[in-house]
């Protein structure tokens, strides 16, 4: 797994800094395509959902604390927003997410994976190089593909600002 791009030390994740892979997205970019695989095992790509404004809400692991409070989060968030897309990224299989989902009665966000090839971490600057795992952040894309807001949170306990991102989304429709 070798990409052009490394952030040394961009994550704290297990109490220390690691390393990430790709770019640092910034307000303003043209968002990175990418393929991920959605909950029956089909490509996923953000040009499946273009025309809308979309929360793209990045995890370690759908099943942690924090994680699933921020999957929650925005998943409430949703229900509120017509015409927003969100999807929630980790590297958890897709049958593993798909149980959690089900348990917990998560039915506005859309889970995917990013376990096959890492496409959207090394794409976005989220993939962690040591542990093979995403780190926390929020995209938000509007429908012309533009990057309108963009937080990689500083370490995997720390929540994101939902509210930015929730405010971000809304001012792009």
């Amino acid at each position: 797994m070798t990409t052009a791009v490394e952030r040394q030390g961009a994550f704290v994740f297990k109490g220390g800094p690691v390393t990430l892979l790709g770019p640092e997205i910034k307000v303003g970019d043209t968002a990175p395509n990418f393929t991920v695989v959605g909950g029956d095992l089909s490509p996923v790509t953000l040009d499946d959902s273009k025309g809308t404004v979309r929360i793209i809400s990045v995890i370690p692991s759908i099943d942690t604390g924090v994680c699933d409070a921020q999957t929650r989060r925005f998943n409430e968030e949703a229900a509120g927003l017509e015409g927003v897309t969100v999807l929630t990224v980790s590297v958890d299989l897709p049958f593993a997410q798909n149980r959690w989902c089900g348990a917990a009665g998560i039915d506005k966000v859309k889970t995917v994976s990013d376990h096959k090839d890492l496409s959207f971490g090394t794409a976005y600057g989220v993939a962690i190089k040591e542990f093979r795992l995403l780190s926390r952040a929020v995209f938000v894309i509007d429908a012309n593909d533009k990057v309108v807001h963009a937080e990689y949170v500083a370490a995997a306990g720390e929540h994101p600002n939902y509210e930015a991102a929730i405010a971000a989304a809304k001012a792009a429709k």
